[in-house]
């Protein structure tokens, strides 16, 4: 039984039918579950959506926690039962219900947004975005110390030379966030001429700084997709 549930909630295979069928059902679901929260006011219909949508995906979390140890590569036996709530996935999938099952307040109803998240159990492009992720975190994580020491830098900076402007140090932070991005909102900006110095430094460091993770991301997402293609082909030579 537990196994033949395995076979039906897993990303289905070029030839599993009926898995193929729950894959596309979950995440017609996930989506529909969104909907609710397009709306200011709610009415009978959308609450009626909420509460059915909301119940499929709790069956969906709680399929998934009896077949754990099929699904989980580490650990096995019963660790697997223990483990598999805290995994990102699983804690992602627990927390989008809950406000809908009422054991959150209504203030945390944004939450009910991560159930998009379930795409990733069965979309291949996602999964080559969270492989690329796994892989290549080091260097992205170089990157993100940078981007973040730099902005702390520029934003002191600015918050020295430009009192009259920043109110407080969170402001500037905030302008030199928008400046190294490239944003630029044009609420808040220098007036002064070592401000608007700082604010030019900024900007043309925040081209390379965007540039390196968005260079990280492509290279491994196109090796992600041949790695994918070379697999493809051998399982069809073996199904063959």
């Amino acid at each position: 039984m537990r196994e033949d549930i395995y076979h039906l909630i897993r990303k289905a295979n070029k030839h599993e039918k009926w898995s193929k069928l729950y894959n596309f059902f979950i995440c017609g679901v996930a989506i529909l579950s969104i909907v609710p929260l397009m709306f200011k006011k709610s009415n009978a219909i959308l609450d009626m959506l909420d509460l059915v949508t909301v119940y499929l995906l709790f069956m969906d979390y709680i399929f998934r926690w009896i077949v754990a140890d099929y699904m989980m590569i580490k650990p096995k036996g019963v660790w697997a039962f223990i483990v598999y709530p805290l995994t990102p996935y699983a804690l992602l999938d627990l927390l989008s219900i809950l406000p809908s099952l009422g054991l959150l307040s209504g203030g945390w109803r944004i939450l009910r947004m991560f159930r998009i998240t379930k795409l990733a159990h069965y979309s291949e492009n996602f999964t080559y975005i969270v492989n690329v992720f796994e892989k290549e975190k080091q260097s992205l994580l170089s990157v993100l110390c940078v981007a973040l020491g730099y902005i702390f830098i520029s934003a002191l900076a600015m918050f020295c030379y430009e009192p009259q402007t920043f109110d407080s140090f969170f402001d500037a932070l905030y302008w030199a966030t928008t400046a190294l991005t490239t944003v630029g909102y044009g609420d808040v900006y220098p007036t002064t001429m070592i401000g608007q110095l700082i604010s030019m430094i900024s900007s043309i460091f925040g081209v390379a700084v965007i540039a390196l993770p968005a260079g990280i991301v492509t290279g491994g997402f196109l090796e992600e997709i041949n790695k994918r293609k070379e697999q493809k082909e051998k399982e069809e030579e073996a199904h063959e």
